[in-house]
Order: C-alpha cells, then sequence, then structure tokens
C-alpha cells in the first residue's frame, strides 16, 4: 500500500505521516470548532460581532507570525522543530477554553491555537513540498488535506456523542480534546526525520520578499483579494443555527462539509496536475461564490444541507490546490518563506473579513456577511481568469526530482 501511495500519488513516508498527524490535530481541533461559536452566544452570551472579533484577532496574529517564521525556517534550514513547537501550541489552547468563563478567556484560547498554526503551517507545507517528486505535487497536497479533513469528520461526530451522552457538558469536551493532540504529538517527534540541508548562503541572509517570483506575488495578490471576503466559518455555523437547527444538526451539516471536503481533495490534487492549478482554483472560487449567495438567500434548513457539501466541493478546489500551485512556482530554498508570505496575506485579510462580516451580520443582517464574501470570490476569479500562469510542476521550478 506504502509503495502505491508513493507510485501513483506521491505520498513518501514523510508525507505520509505529515498526513496522519494532521489527522489527528484535526480530530482535536474540529471537536471544538462547532462547538465554540455556539459556546460563545448561548453559554457566555457573546454577540456575533465577538465571534468574528475573537476570529479576525487570531486570524491576524497567526498570519504576521506565519510570514516571519516561514522565513525563518528558510534561514536555520530547519523545518521539524517548527512543526513540534506549533502543534505543541495547539495543544495548550484547549486548557484555555475548558476554563473559560468569559469571551476573553476564549480569544486567549483562539489566539494560543493560532500562533501555534502559524509557527507550524509554512514549515509543514515546505518539508511535505520537499519531499514530492516531480508532477506529484497536486495529488500529495490533495492526500494531505483529505487526510487532515478526515478528522475533520471524525471530530465534529466525536463531539455530538460526547455532549449527547455527557449532558452538554462543553469543558470536559475541551479538556478530552487534549489526547488526539497528545497522539499527534508523539508521532510527530517519532517518525519525522528531518533531511540534512548544507549551510546557508550568505546571500540568502539578505533575502526580500521582492526576490521572489513575480507569477507567485500576483497569485498572492489574488488569493488576498478572496481572502478579504472570506470570512470564518462560524458565520455558516451561526447561519444554520439562525434557521432553527438543533446543535445536532448543525454539527452534522458541518460534517457533511467535511465528508465532501475529504472524498474530493485528493481527486482534485490529481485533476489539477494534469490540467493545471490555476483553472482548478478559479473553478473553486466561483463555487464559493455560489455557495456564499446561497447562504444569504436561504430561507429554509434544506437548502443548507445541499449548500454545505457544495462548500466542501470548493475548499478541495482551493486549499491543497493553492499551496501545490506556489510549489510550482518557488523555488525550493524559498518555499518557507513564500508560504509563510502568502498565509500572512491572505490570514490578514481573513481577519478584516471575519471583522466586516461580523459587524455586517450584527448592523445590516446576516445575508450581507455572505453578499459580501460571494462579490469578492467573483472579483478574484475574473482577475485570476484573465492572468498568465504557468503549466503544473514544471522542470525548472519542481522542488524535488524523481
Amino acid at each position: 500500500m506504502r509503495d502505491y501511495l508513493e507510485k501513483k500519488f506521491g505520498v513518501t513516508p514523510p508525507v505520509f505521516v505529515l498526513s496522519v498527524v494532521s489527522l489527528f490535530n484535526d480530530i482535536a481541533s474540529e471537536m471544538l470548532y462547532p462547538i465554540i461559536p455556539i459556546f460563545l452566544t448561548t453559554m457566555l452570551g457573546a454577540p456575533a460581532s465577538v465571534v468574528g472579533l475573537i476570529e479576525g484577532v487570531a486570524e491576524g496574529v497567526s498570519s504576521l507570525l506565519k510570514g516571519f517564521l516561514g522565513k525563518l525556517s528558510d534561514l536555520s534550514r530547519k523545518r521539524k522543530i517548527f512543526v513540534v513547537l506549533g502543534y505543541g501550541l495547539g495543544t495548550i489552547a484547549n486548557l484555555f477554553y475548558g476554563l473559560a468563563n468569559t469571551w476573553h478567556m476564549v480569544l486567549a484560547g483562539k489566539v494560543t491555537s493560532r500562533i501555534g498554526k502559524g509557527v507550524r503551517t509554512g514549515a509543514r507545507d515546505a518539508l511535505i513540498a520537499e519531499n514530492v517528486e516531480q508532477g506529484k505535487m497536486g495529488s500529495a497536497f490533495g492526500f494531505h488535506r483529505g487526510a487532515d479533513t478526515i478528522g475533520a469528520i471524525l471530530g465534529p461526530l466525536l463531539a455530538v456523542l460526547f455532549l449527547h451522552f455527557y449532558q452538554d457538558n462543553y469543558r470536559l469536551l475541551f479538556f478530552l480534546a487534549l489526547v488526539p493532540t497528545t497522539t499527534a504529538l508523539i508521532l510527530l517527534l517519532v517518525y519525522i526525520k528531518e533531511k540534512q540541508r548544507g549551510p546557508v548562503e550568505e546571500g540568502f541572509k539578505r533575502f526580500r520578499i521582492r526576490s521572489l517570483p513575480r507569477k507567485f506575488l500576483f497569485f498572492s495578490f489574488i488569493a488576498t483579494v478572496f481572502a478579504l471576503g472570506n470570512s470564518s466559518d462560524a458565520f455558516l455555523i451561526l447561519r444554520a443555527k439562525g434557521l432553527e437547527f438543533s446543535l445536532v444538526l448543525t454539527v452534522l451539516t458541518y460534517v457533511l462539509y467535511n465528508i465532501t471536503y475529504a472524498a474530493f481533495s485528493l481527486p482534485a490534487g490529481v485533476i489539477s496536475d494534469k490540467l493545471g492549478q490555476k483553472n482548478v482554483f478559479i473553478l473553486g472560487l466561483i463555487i464559493f461564490a455560489l455557495v456564499y449567495a446561497g447562504f444569504a438567500l436561504a430561507q429554509s434548513g434544506l437548502l443548507i444541507w445541499i449548500l454545505f457539501p457544495i462548500y466542501g466541493c470548493y475548499m478541495a478546489l482551493t486549499d491543497g490546490v493553492s499551496k501545490s500551485y506556489i510549489a510550482t512556482l518557488v523555488p525550493a530554498e524559498q518555499l518557507g518563506t513564500a508560504y509563510g508570505f502568502y498565509y500572512m496575506l491572505t490570514g490578514i485579510a481573513a481577519f478584516l473579513a471575519s471583522l466586516v462580516g461580523g459587524l455586517l451580520w450584527t448592523h445590516f443582517g446576516s445575508e450581507w456577511t455572505f453578499f459580501y464574501g460571494a462579490t469578492l470570490a467573483l472579483i478574484a476569479a475574473i482577475l485570476f481568469m484573465f492572468s498568465g500562469g504557468p503549466h503544473p510542476a514544471t522542470p525548472e521550478n519542481a522542488v524535488m526530482q524523481p
């Protein structure tokens, strides 16, 4: 099986282990993700604007760190230490949730969790890209995102079962999430062995963002335009709850989204290797715009059951695909910096999107949050559609040679 995955999809042993680590970590984080906005609004009495503030501030902090730490992982020629530290901070965040009596403690937990994500993400994606051969980048990242999203399916289901049998004991659930995150850390520490890299060249110490390829910088601009309207998924959950969904049904719609996300991540990556990541990414943006317009217009719960799985298709067509696309644009020695810069820009934009989304929701109605996001997604798709771009995994920019 391992040989088949490596030959067919470029899933080398390090990529497989990192995928399993992401699976366990996502079991924990997704146990809590659909619960936290409901916990905030029902148990702690926070308004939607506070939910947007918390999500936005956490994303903003994470994004600033991604830009700095991605470059640092390139300069240090080290990846694993950043990945371990990042997952460790995510584990600590669960303690804040379990002890929270006000929304400020939830904010502290979210910021800690997102700091962890900022520390690990650029280095982890660079580590994956460095272990994938030419022409398999989309497939490998698709496999990783698929494994990650299987965790996002199992997590909410475990949360629903737990809350059913333990009478909505949110705090105990937050502490229970420590089990899979600790398992992920152990796997990472034991099974990931980092490659030996040469010393840093003197010239590289003076590396500047402007030395990144222009096509990468343009793609980052397109993604940032889109991210300015891509507010937190917490608003999707609150929208379902607003249509009189119970806690269980709300979480199950979120699970349905993750099922389609997981199911289509690997196929989307394979298709992007054949048809080009750019084309697949544009399709994802168009689907996002249609889904957000649907959430704005939804008047019944039936439409929500349709929109959530389609939203999962959008994620499959953009998340892993964008990462593999970047790997075809940027030389290996700049990957950590490139991923960090990309996540910094899109994360700051996501902070603004969540902040604006929360204000639009509170002062004008929930539909304006979604119309705003749909409009920016269409603008980004049109801009990208009429721009040039490279074919996937061309020999001069492939990260790992077979």
